[in-house]
């Protein structure tokens, strides 16, 4: 039996993801199995996954297999795969937080078929250095878009920073290459979005109206920054934060992004892939800006754009 404390960088977060956290290795179902079974205690009460834990909670465990071979085996599972180390491209680093300039192609976490992202590997990277036994993503990014990735190292960062993303306190400007001639005219999309799922599982957002059940709100602003043969290259500035929000609203202007493999143009994309050599989606977090956790200081981030999309563009111009 193990007898654990919560400590500061650990308090508010869910009982789940403290254990999965202390636990590697022991595999998801086992760590929910003992939780429901009440054999895990906060301050010798049962406690549910869901139930969020203060600093200074003594949280009771009992001996669980950490070999992740080991334990797969007893719970009749295959072994997940081992995360391999990796670091990213460093845009700012300070004891509080982290900023990355992250890769297309790369997902931010593991999840819906994908086995780990730059979580999973940073923190592997970056296991027992001092400074880093608290690293959560504050923001997600889709897995085909490139650029600036907030970090936090601190719980008081991230509520924070999470606190400002929510009250729209930060900043976002993309670049995105779009298909057609872009309306100089169509500066502002005010089009609310709901998410749905089709038969296979698959996650969709739709445009769709103000009244619908689900909807919610969400505002783009677009500038053109540059015409080119066929394409126009946009600044998109986001005031709303939801899912897919400037893939769903650019596609249903009629200009969807180049290379963007859900809303996209398939035939399009397939042909600009082999004519360019290029089939990333062209969507590029390039600006974030926020007010620091800590000072209070006005942060902005800026991500160059990536040697592969510049090339792209030269060839256009």
């Amino acid at each position: 039996m193990r007898l654990l404390t919560v400590d500061a960088e650990s308090a508010g977060q869910r009982l789940d993801n403290f254990l999965l956290r202390l636990l590697k290795g022991v595999p998801k179902t086992h760590v929910y199995r003992v939780i429901r079974s009440g054999e895990v205690r906060v301050n010798k009460g049962r406690a549910t996954a869901d139930t969020r834990v203060a600093e200074g909670d003594r949280v009771r465990v009992p001996p669980v297999r950490t070999s992740a071979s080991a334990a797969a085996r007893a719970e009749g599972e295959t072994a997940a795969p081992r995360v391999p180390p990796r670091e990213f491209p460093v845009l700012f680093e300070d004891e509080h937080l982290l900023a990355l300039d992250k890769p297309a192609g790369v997902a931010v976490h593991g999840g819906s078929g994908v086995s780990f992202g730059v979580i999973e590997q940073l923190r592997r990277a970056r296991e027992g250095r001092p400074g880093h036994r608290f690293l959560e993503l504050v923001h997600r990014l889709d897995k085909e878009t490139s650029g600036v990735l907030l970090l936090a190292k601190k719980r008081s960062a991230l509520t924070s920073l999470q606190e400002q993303f929510r009250e729209r306190g930060t900043h976002k400007v993309y670049q995105a290459l779009v298909w057609g001639n872009w309306p100089k005219g169509l500066k502002v999309i005010d089009q609310a979005l709901a998410k749905s799922t089709d038969a296979q599982g698959e996650r969709h957002v739709h445009v769709v109206a103000p009244a619908h059940d689900q909807a919610r709100r969400a505002i783009t602003l677009v500038r053109v920054r540059e015409a080119l043969a066929g394409a126009s290259l946009l600044d998109v500035t986001l005031k709303t934060g939801r899912t897919h929000q400037i893939r769903v609203h650019l596609a249903h202007a009629g200009h969807a992004i180049v290379g963007d493999p859900k809303y996209g143009d398939f035939a399009a994309n397939k042909a600009f892939a082999r004519a360019h050599r290029s089939a990333r989606m062209f969507l590029h977090a390039r600006e974030l800006g926020f007010d620091h956790p800590a000072s209070g200081e006005r942060i902005v981030l800026l991500a160059p754009l990536p040697a592969e999309c510049e090339t792209l563009l030269a060839s256009l111009r």
